[in-house]
């Protein structure tokens, strides 16, 4: 049997996008030999190979409010701190331990002191995933080892690389599809915006890796920022892997 693998980009509330891609293919009876993720992949993927549905990770999301906790915004430092999320993750992903996953994850990073991509896959699964989501200047960076890491997205914002030599099939499922119509905001929005085009680029590069790549153009109307419409994006990732399910099977 094929082994097939996917890897989750980091983007935000359009993350969630994700949870739907993987509804789609629960729903298809294809079964994922290896996970990667960055940021909010990382959190989807973490999740998903402890063993919670894809409906399930919804109804936590929506329980815990999840990702409010990862949102970035100011405080008078200039620095917050990823704490407060510990405790959600802790309720759920009990285990926090890479090696008791039902399903092996790899979890993207970017190390400060060396400047260059890391990749984890072993140790504390928690901490791990904190370290992918810390998005730099707004999160105190996570320290993880003696060093301290800041979001993977930076340099690695689809980490296939686990997946290729590994599995015969290889999935990029990107969130971050880039609007051509973007008017100047606020500074969150600016923010958000110059983020987004500087991560496109390490990603555009993968996507041509990859055999199945998916990028649903519905996301461009969606910010990293819009929590509150995570049903909406759910459903355009729901939606948008039950047409891509055909071009999976047929590569099996």
């Amino acid at each position: 049997m094929k082994k097939i693998g996917i890897a989750l980009s980091g983007g935000g509330s359009r993350g969630i996008m994700h949870i739907g891609i993987l509804k789609a293919i629960d729903e298809a009876g294809i079964k994922l030999s290896l996970v990667t993720g960055t940021s909010a992949g990382a959190i989807v993927g973490a999740f998903y190979c402890s063993g919670y549905s894809p409906d399930r990770i919804m109804d936590i999301i929506r329980d815990t409010k999840l990702f409010k906790y990862v949102r970035p915004a100011i405080s008078v430092s200039g620095l917050l701190k990823l704490e407060t999320v510990v405790s959600v993750f802790e309720r759920y992903l009990k285990n926090n331990s890479f090696e008791l996953l039902k399903i092996p994850l790899v979890v993207s990073t970017t190390n400060i002191r060396t400047g260059k991509n890391e990749l984890l896959s072993q140790g504390g699964l928690i901490i791990s995933v904190m370290a992918s989501c810390a998005v730099p200047v707004i999160f105190e960076p996570v320290r993880l080892n003696g060093e301290r890491y800041i979001d993977g997205g930076l340099l690695n914002n689809l980490p296939i690389e686990p997946l290729i030599g590994s599995c015969d099939i290889v999935i990029g499922s990107n969130c971050n599809a880039i609007s051509e119509n973007y008017q100047v905001g606020n500074m969150r929005s600016l923010m958000e915006r110059s983020m987004l085009m500087a991560i496109s680029g390490n990603t555009a590069i993968k996507k041509d890796r990859c055999d199945i790549y998916m990028e649903p153009d519905g996301l461009k109307n969606y910010g990293g920022f819009d929590f509150s419409k995570s049903e909406e994006i759910f459903q355009i990732g729901y939606n948008y892997g039950k047409t891509m399910i055909d071009n999976i099977k047929a590569l099996l």
